[in-house]
């Protein structure tokens, strides 16, 4: 059975490398976007160490039409119940939809004017 590994970033799976580290986890690299993280052994926050995480699903938005924004897919996203309050509690306020990006597309000001 072969496990389904995506870039945490941008959603890769063909392009990813990965190299085994002592303590038994595995840095993985994603050669589409250049992200980087570890997998395996005990997860917990980069930011503050907690271990109360949840993964969610994260939008994926584009511009379809002008200025429209279409939702094209999702993938998971996994945030620290402590650094990442509002956004899990924005999330569990809309569910069943997926928690929208921090950032959206924008349009240039040479499209704007034609």
């Amino acid at each position: 059975m072969a496990l389904d590994i995506a870039c945490l970033s941008c959603g890769e799976s063909a392009d990813l490398t990965g190299r085994g580290e002592a303590d038994g986890r595995i840095a993985l690299t994603c050669g589409a976007c250049g992200s980087q993280w570890l997998r395996g052994g005990r997860d917990e926050c980069t930011r503050c160490g907690s271990s109360d995480l949840q993964t969610v699903p994260l939008a994926m938005v584009e511009r379809s039409r002008g200025t429209q924004l279409s939702v094209v897919g999702t993938r998971p996203v996994t945030l620290c119940s402590e650094c990442d309050d509002d956004r899990l509690r924005t999330y569990h306020a809309h569910r069943p939809n997926p928690l929208m990006p921090e950032e959206l597309p924008t349009v240039g000001e040479e499209q704007m004017n034609g």
